[in-house]
């Protein structure tokens, strides 16, 4: 494990902001439907779903309510369906979450993640992208309160969308984060990612998505994306988190839930942990730390 690394090798972080909201989260809302069975299918085959549930879920969605819960002043910035159910409707409507930047589309699907889940605990998952789509629009709903945010910080979505958000909301003096994740694989290029480093302060992403990311922008280890991000924080599953700055690299623990009901937006959380560390002035070790242990409390069931 390396040094300490204080707040001030890093962006600056909230308090020294006169605005009266911390953390812009735009991304996916998604309804999450979870299909259990014994073992995925060989192709040409049939398996039964032995169980089924439907949750509210999304990154932007898992972020925002665990950082908002946390204390961080909090709003989402989203696309939604005609079919969006009203349970989670209510849901967000008593969260604390500021929704001015969340619009329904009539015309669209809600975005709808389908996860297979064996009964090893293994996973395969399938999104509809519903309003979220790329061609649904180049362009997020913001108004003049996107300027009462400190940070916005970018998840999944349409890349062109993205794209303009941020150059939006750097005019109006949000700093940003950048969290492409497994849309990294399919749906972002070098092109796009060079544009939306070229406007971050930090990066975040799993091993998979960061090595992604250094591939295509032919980069030779991690530590070379952070000639174009000040900080890169790297989640690592059950292997725990590390984060690297120019001054130094710091690696965490994972936290151990005592049970796990399921490990769908632990990532998540973990960055809304995070944000509340971030938010009240932590230095880099204590937010990693906070990170880890919302992640666990999630992984539990907290939400």
């Amino acid at each position: 494990m390396g040094r300490d690394v204080s707040s001030e090798n890093l962006p600056m972080n909230a308090p020294e902001s006169d605005r009266p909201r911390d953390l812009l989260v735009a991304g996916h809302v998604n309804v999450d439907r979870f299909l259990r069975v014994a073992a995925f299918p060989d192709p040409d085959r049939t398996v039964p779903v032995t169980r089924s549930r439907s949750e509210l879920g999304g990154t932007a969605t898992n972020l925002a309510l665990t950082a908002t819960r946390y204390g961080v002043a909090s709003g989402l910035v989203a696309r939604l369906g005609h079919d969006f159910p009203v349970a989670f409707r209510k849901t967000l409507a008593h969260s604390g979450i500021d929704l001015r930047g969340v619009q329904t589309l009539a015309r669209h699907a809600t975005p709808t993640c389908y996860i297979v889940e064996d009964r090893r605990g293994r996973q395969r998952t399938l999104i509809d992208q519903g309003a979220m789509s790329d061609g649904v629009s180049s362009r997020f709903r913001v108004g003049p309160w996107l300027s009462e945010y400190s940070w916005l910080h970018l998840t999944t979505g349409p890349p062109d969308a993205l794209l303009s958000l941020q150059r939006t909301a750097r005019a109006r003096g949000l700093r940003v984060a950048v969290d492409p994740g497994q849309e990294t694989h399919y749906r972002w290029d070098a092109a796009g990612l060079r544009e939306l480093l070229a406007g971050a302060e930090l990066l975040w992403g799993n091993r998979s998505e960061i090595a992604r990311i250094v591939l295509l922008l032919r980069l030779e280890r991690p530590e070379d994306l952070l000639r174009r991000v000040p900080l890169l924080v790297r989640t690592e599953g059950g292997r725990g988190a590390t984060a690297f700055t120019r001054a130094d690299t710091l690696h965490v623990a994972a936290s151990k839930p005592r049970g796990i009901r399921t490990r769908v937006g632990a990532g998540d959380a973990f960055r809304g942990g995070f944000y509340a560390a971030w938010f009240s002035g932590e230095r880099l070790p204590a937010c990693l730390t906070a990170g880890q242990r919302a992640a666990g409390r999630w992984m539990e069931g907290a939400r």
